[in-house]
């Protein structure tokens, strides 16, 4: 996952937007779990439920991935993960909300630290960019709106998907969820956007791997993680920014200060010990 948003700034940055990205990215994946649905025989019955339930994960994952690679284009890769990883923190909000489960004591002892993390990795006084508070939110404000967005829609996403549809194969949502995803994203390009395809070869590298890499993370992850439980081990999956930093940094040349990489690294740290205490 971490390497598909890198993929992502080399697409946007050869002329796609984030609708087509999401079109094809999405419609490739549902096409392949179709197949591997199809070979398989495995039964598409659902119950009265499951209907309603996946349309609306349907309806969410579109709106945070398209929240998540705006995030992308306008943040370092790195940063942007970081802000859509504080989704463990809305999976128990979203839990308590709709469910009435508790939040687990952890949660609430981490949940300072993670923010206390994330705002010096985002460098939100402007102290190590020397723009100033003002300044850097100049610069920072709308990526980091819908990093957090995108991790606020993917927290409800996964908390319906666990109560709702988690006796469901998990190709069977994946499926049902990118070709929600899909056919949303092509209505845009029909009516609004346009398609956008690359113009430069990089361009269409970076399509093509953050489709096979995203199509393979997703599917993993939507098979995963309603069988750990999505509220105490979903913070598993938080070393995608330490790898996206990474990869960023080979790739993309994108360098981060300091006491940013501490704040990443408390960030981090935080989810991986939600994710992997003993309970």
């Amino acid at each position: 996952m971490g390497a598909n948003h890198v993929a992502a700034r080399f697409a946007f940055a050869h002329g796609v937007d984030v609708t087509t990205a999401i079109a094809v990215r999405s419609s490739l994946t549902a096409l392949v779990v179709g197949l591997i649905l199809w070979r398989a025989k495995v039964p598409l019955t659902l119950s009265a439920k499951h209907p309603r339930a996946l349309l609306s994960v349907g309806f969410l994952i579109a709106l945070q991935s398209y929240c998540l690679y705006s995030a992308v284009a306008r943040l370092p890769v790195a940063l942007a993960l970081l802000g859509f990883n504080t989704y463990p923190l809305w999976i128990a909000l979203w839990a308590h909300l709709l469910y009435k489960h508790q939040p687990e004591p952890a949660v609430l002892r981490v949940m300072p630290i993670m923010l206390i993390g994330l705002a010096l990795a985002l460098d939100v006084l402007g102290a190590s960019s020397g723009l100033g508070a003002q300044g850097q939110w100049a610069v920072i404000g709308e990526g980091v709106f819908f990093a957090l967005a995108a991790a606020a829609l993917f927290g409800i996403a996964m908390v319906l998907t666990q109560h709702e549809a988690g006796d469901l194969d998990g190709r069977v949502r994946t499926l049902s969820t990118m070709t929600c995803v899909a056919i949303l994203a092509w209505l845009m390009i029909g009516t609004q956007t346009g398609l956008h395809l690359p113009d430069a070869s990089e361009g269409w590298l970076g399509l093509c791997m953050l489709s096979l890499l995203y199509g393979t993370g997703f599917t993993i992850m939507f098979t995963v993680l309603p069988r750990l439980g999505v509220v105490g081990n979903s913070a598993i999956m938080n070393v995608e920014p330490v790898f996206a930093l990474i990869l960023a940094w080979i790739l993309l040349d994108q360098a981060i200060a300091p006491i940013q990489l501490v704040g990443a690294l408390v960030v981090v740290s935080t989810v991986m010990y939600l994710g992997l205490r003993k309970r």
